[in-house]
């Protein structure tokens, strides 16, 4: 058994921290916020590869969160995960790169009776876990043996004095800790919505332009539509403009979709790099790094979770 400290509380660190203390290890949280104060709370939550890479890698850990989170769904309701029919609009008729970790997706072509949505030439349907953010996070972190602790960290050297391994789940936060210059912040921005005449079981997704990428992801009484993927400044403010709220609408209404009327709107920062960086720090091997999940954090927490796990094992 390991003393292991883990940093973050978003998506990636509470699955993280789940992970490890399932394998046996003795672990503690620490973390600058938790729950609705984190980036993990206003991310759409739904099981998508978007933003993130290497492909193979991503595939494989894609892969292990999936069928985590299915199983999620049936044995576990309280953890705010539910199975949605996900159709992904596209142009290109061969099969999208993130389709071997996805079991059962089908391609549906348009035709004349039945036109797909803004145009598209193809639809890629298949099953897809979403989670309630808020629920979720509750979830994972009731389940740790620890409460998290609340403190911000300037350096993660000096956490390896009281721990065997110290693990770096800062998202966007990692780049004062590491001075990594391929972390960027994307910010994006979603509209909460009642359901009007959407279908709760129903979930669409349309990126091919991603200037005016657009998706609709229902939660149990209310759907999240979106959005946008602007690099930006990681001290870029976290509010919401009147401007994208609009857009966002705009294309529902585009999509043929009849949402309810505004519940509130969300914003928050992405932290995307090209490759997630999952590895050992080259300069003190108890430090491990588990950030830069772009748009993909709970496509991938569980399955880079298990690679933590293995890595300390």
């Amino acid at each position: 058994m390991a003393r292991v400290v883990v940093v973050g509380a978003g998506v990636i660190g509470l699955n993280t921290a789940l992970a490890l203390e399932e394998a046996g290890h003795d672990v503690q949280v620490i973390a600058a916020a938790k729950g609705a104060n984190t980036t993990s709370a206003a991310a759409g939550a739904i099981w998508y590869p978007f933003k993130v890479g290497p492909p193979d890698l991503v595939s494989k850990w894609a892969g292990a969160t999936l069928r985590w989170l299915v199983d999620l769904a049936n044995k576990h309701p309280e953890a705010g995960v539910d199975v949605l029919a996900r159709s992904e609009l596209s142009d290109n008729p061969s099969p999208p790169w993130w389709a071997n970790a996805t079991p059962g997706v089908r391609r549906v072509d348009a035709s004349p009776t039945k036109p797909l949505p803004n145009g598209a030439a193809y639809s890629w349907v298949f099953d897809a876990p979403r989670c309630d953010p808020l629920v979720f996070l509750a979830w994972l972190e009731h389940r740790l043996k620890n409460p998290v602790r609340i403190e911000r960290i300037d350096s993660l050297t000096p956490l390896c004095q009281s721990a065997d391994f110290v693990i770096n789940c800062c998202g966007l936060g990692a780049r004062s800790l590491t001075g990594d210059a391929d972390l960027q912040a994307i910010y994006g921005q979603t509209v909460i919505v009642s359901p009007g005449r959407i279908d709760l079981k129903q979930c669409l997704g349309d990126e091919r332009d991603e200037a005016r990428m657009f998706y609709s992801i229902p939660r149990r009484s209310e759907v999240v539509v979106g959005g946008c993927a602007e690099p930006c400044a990681d001290d870029r403010p976290t509010t919401t403009t009147r401007a994208m709220t609009d857009a966002i609408l705009s294309r529902a209404a585009g999509m043929g979709l009849e949402p309810g009327p505004v519940l509130r709107e969300s914003a928050g920062l992405r932290p995307y790099r090209p490759t997630v960086r999952l590895e050992p720090d080259a300069a003190d091997s108890r430090i491990l790094h588990n950030y830069g999940h772009g748009g993909a954090g709970y496509t991938l927490c569980r399955g880079c979770a298990e690679a933590i796990v293995a890595l300390i094992a």
